[in-house]
Formats: structure tokens, C-alpha cells, sequence
């Protein structure tokens, strides 16, 4: 998979300092990869007034010790409060907003004017950033939140770098914008869908990705020599999602050969452009996937980091290097795109077949210890790997090498014909030095 490229942009170019890179953590362990491959900072979920119900989301204790790892190496920590709120859920949000500003985060990101206004009045020290889910888009709205007093505007999915220039141009306050992740269907958010099919409210945390499902066209006919039974046509359709009415007949459109369709948006990935993010004014960068896997988080992370670095260090000469790429696309799981940044997306941007699959490495160990005297690592294990499998290594530090898995041992030295048991730990060679936390993937298939 290879990302589109776009026309570049033309508008008026900043030089900002180095912009903060903001990475998603769906819990503890995902939070300490992030800040470990390179994250300035990281949004995660508590257990209440997120839009991740799914994801495993953080208790106060839990929270506690991330902003504690996130602080020794200088990164921030906060927390999606982004529900639109019904009454039911008022109660409670007072209370909730206080123990985060004890627990040390350090901003929440709100949607609600509720939340909002809670937030300022019962936990001041707690930063509060616009959620993306407010749909922010010109510098009328920005300069509105400004002055309700927020430091940062999380923008609408569908600003345009010449837009987001003219909103730096007119109001003096930070910018986050995503620049990497899924992209939902609808524009900001606005979907219902979840919510017919499923009764899962999309804005209060329960989407079920309902434009990523499979589907098929059916015409409806009432002929009674065509006539299927209600019984018949449900064996062809889930409960949740059957549109069939006894004594309805419905003839499908398709093929049983022919595939399904969906109607999912192609992901972001602006790594191609990190020239044009930094110009344009943009602050925070923003990568999407709380529910995503360890291996994608540290993947995504470390490459973003090496580029805005490499960008900084020498801006007119920074080079977009072919290997950054070869990275992002082992930790791609849908063709990538540039979303609205250069343009409005159109029917080339959206996926309506079987998605060219899909993320084709395995996350396969992580490096707990290694022995420079003997060239050994104890691996712990995150996926089955044998002998013989061809693997990668690779690290924040710079760590990158390919090798065969060699003989392995578990921790009393017997030997093993696999490793097969998650979190086993395994003694095996190595070829060249490797940190802890380096993590060894293989490829799929």
C-alpha cells in the first residue's frame, strides 16, 4: 500500500517550533510504548465521558502511574471527557473532572459546553482542549473558544492546511489536527448508523463502525411467484441488521460470487507532508487509534518521530527518507490517503470492496534483557515464531536488523521448537545489540 500523493500546499507558511507529537494509548502498557518510541505526549480514556467505551480505558490508579512514567520523560497525559452529554449524565462530572486534576493530568479533551464550563469552574488546573467532535473549521469559531478561555482547538477532520494558516493568521492559540489514523464516514462524526442498527449511541461512545461492515443491495418485490418467507431471508442477515417484513419479498441485486460492499474511508497518513503541517502553523500532531495494537502504536509513533525530528534539525534540507514509508505501511491495516488537507475526498478516497489486507506483520516479542558478552536476548513472547522464521528488530533508539529466529531456549536453558505460549519468555541469538523495549516482529503468512 502506498500513500497518495497530493498537490502541495500554497498558502502562507509559518516556522514553529518543534510541534508536539500526540499518540493514542488504549491502556497502561500502550501508553508506555508511546512515550518510549517517541510520543511528546498521549490521550487516553477514562471509564466515564469518553468516545472509546470499548477500548479498556483507564481507572484513577491507572491514570496515576502513566502520568508518572509519561513525567519522567518529560510527556503530558490526557484524557478524552468528549461525550455529548445527556442529562443523565451530568451527575457525577464534577467529581470525575476533580480527580483527574489530582491524579496530574494534564488537559481534557471536551466537546460538551457542560463538561466545558464544569471543567473551569471545579478543576482549574486541569487544561481543556475543543474536541474534534465540536467540528471546528474557521477562525470565528476558534477565536469563540479562545475567548471562553481554552488554550487549544482540536479542528474538524475536514480543515484544509490553507485554513488552518488563516486560523493561525487570525487567532493567537494552539491547533492540534489529526494527521494520521481512520477517518469516519460521515463528516466529524455525524453518524447515526451505530445507532439505527445497533441502539450503540455514536456520540456517547458506542460506535460499532457501522460503515466498515459488509453489505449487499436488495430490490424489494411482492410478487407472490417470487415470494421468500421472512424465515428463509433472516438465515441471510444478522437480527440487528434484517430489513424483512413477512409477506415482503426481497430479491438480492448481487451475485453470491460477488463481493460485498462497504463504505469506509481509506485511512490518513500525512507523513509525505510533514513539511507542509509544520508551515501551515499546526501545533499538535495528532495520531488516531486507541484501540489500536501495541505494534501500530510504537510503529506509527517512531516514524513520525524520526521525521519532524529530521525536519527540525535541518528544514531545507530534509529529505522524506523511502524506509519511513516501508514502516508506516507494516503498521497500515486500509489504503491510505491525505484526507481533506489538499482537497475534499471523492469516490477514490472511500473503500467499497474487500480491503487489500491488511497489516501483513505480526507484533512477535518484546526485548526484556539482552547480553552483550554472549549476543543472547531474553524475548518475551507476543505471537508464535519457530526456528527458521525470517524477523525484525527495532527500536526508538535506531534499532533496525533482519535475521533468522535461530535455536531457542525458555528460562532454564531447555531447548524449545517454538515459542508458543503468550508472555513466555525466550532465551535466543541475536545478531546485533539490542534495548529493552526494542520489539521483534515477523511477517504474516
Amino acid at each position: 500500500m502506498e500513500v497518495m500523493a497530493k498537490p502541495q500546499y500554497k498558502g502562507k507558511r509559518y516556522r514553529l517550533a518543534k510541534p508536539e507529537l500526540l499518540a493514542p494509548a488504549g491502556n497502561l502498557e500502550k501508553l508506555k510504548f508511546a512515550v518510549h518510541y517517541g510520543a511528546d505526549a498521549v490521550y487516553i480514556g477514562g471509564q466515564k465521558y469518553g468516545l472509546r467505551s470499548n477500548a479498556d480505558n483507564f481507572s484513577f490508579e491507572e491514570m496515576r502511574e502513566g502520568v508518572e512514567f509519561a513525567n519522567r520523560y518529560g510527556a503530558k497525559v490526557f484524557v478524552a471527557t468528549n461525550i455529548y452529554a445527556h442529562n443523565e449524565d451530568i451527575e457525577g462530572i464534577e467529581a470525575y473532572l476533580k480527580k483527574l486534576e489530582e491524579v496530574g493530568i494534564a488537559a481534557i479533551i471536551a466537546a460538551d459546553p457542560a463538561i466545558i464550563e464544569v471543567a473551569k469552574r471545579a478543576a482549574p488546573k486541569l487544561e481543556v482542549h475543543l474536541s474534534t467532535q465540536q467540528s471546528t473549521l474557521n477562525w470565528q469559531a476558534v477565536k469563540f473558544w479562545k475567548d471562553e478561555g481554552l488554550p487549544r482547538v482540536v479542528l474538524g477532520r475536514e480543515t484544509s492546511l490553507e485554513e488552518i494558516a488563516a486560523i493561525k493568521e487570525h487567532v493567537d492559540i494552539e491547533i492540534e489536527a489529526f494527521i494520521h489514523g481512520a477517518m469516519c464516514s460521515s463528516f466529524s462524526g455525524r453518524c447515526v448508523l451505530s445507532n439505527h442498527f445497533t441502539d450503540r449511541d455514536s456520540n456517547r461512545g458506542g460506535c460499532c463502525q457501522s460503515c466498515r461492515w459488509k453489505y449487499d443491495l436488495f430490490e424489494d418485490g411482492r410478487s407472490e411467484e417470487s415470494w421468500v418467507s421472512e424465515e428463509s431471508m433472516m438465515e441471510q442477515a444478522p437480527p440487528a441488521l434484517s430489513p424483512f417484513k413477512p409477506g415482503l419479498t426481497q430479491i438480492p441485486l448481487f451475485q453470491p460470487e460477488d463481493n460485498p460492499f462497504t463504505m469506509g474511508s481509506k485511512d490518513l497518513c500525512m507523513l509525505e507532508h510533514i513539511p507542509d503541517l509544520i508551515e501551515a502553523g499546526i501545533d499538535s500532531f495528532k495520531i488516531e487509534g486507541r484501540m489500536k495494537s501495541i505494534h501500530y502504536v510504537a510503529t506509527v509513533v517512531n516514524v513520525y518521530r524520526q521525521a519532524i525530528d529530521s525536519y527540525m534539525a535541518d528544514p531545507e534540507g530534509y529529505v522524506l527518507k523511502p524506509e519511513w514509508v516501508e514502516e508506516i505501511n507494516k503498521a497500515a491495516n486500509r489504503p491510505l490517503n491525505t484526507g481533506f488537507f489538499y482537497d475534499t475526498p471523492d469516490h477514490e478516497d472511500h473503500i467499497y470492496e474487500p480491503e487489500e489486507k491488511a497489516v501483513p506483520y505480526d507484533f512477535a516479542g518484546l526485548v526484556m534483557e539482552y547480553d552483550d558478552s554472549t549476543g543472547t536476548a531474553i524475548i518475551q513472547q507476543r505471537n508464535h515464531f519457530k526456528p527458521g522464521d525470517e524477523i525484525e528488530f527495532f527500536g526508538p533508539e535506531g534499532t533496525f536488523f533482519k535475521q533468522k529466529v535461530g535455536s531457542l531456549e525458555d528460562e532454564s536453558g531447555a531447548p524449545l521448537d517454538a515459542a508458543r505460549h503468550p508472555l513466555q519468555l525466550v532465551r535466543m541469538k541475536v545478531e546485533q545489540p539490542l534495548k529493552n523495549f526494542d520489539m521483534m516482529r515477523k511477517r504474516k503468512g
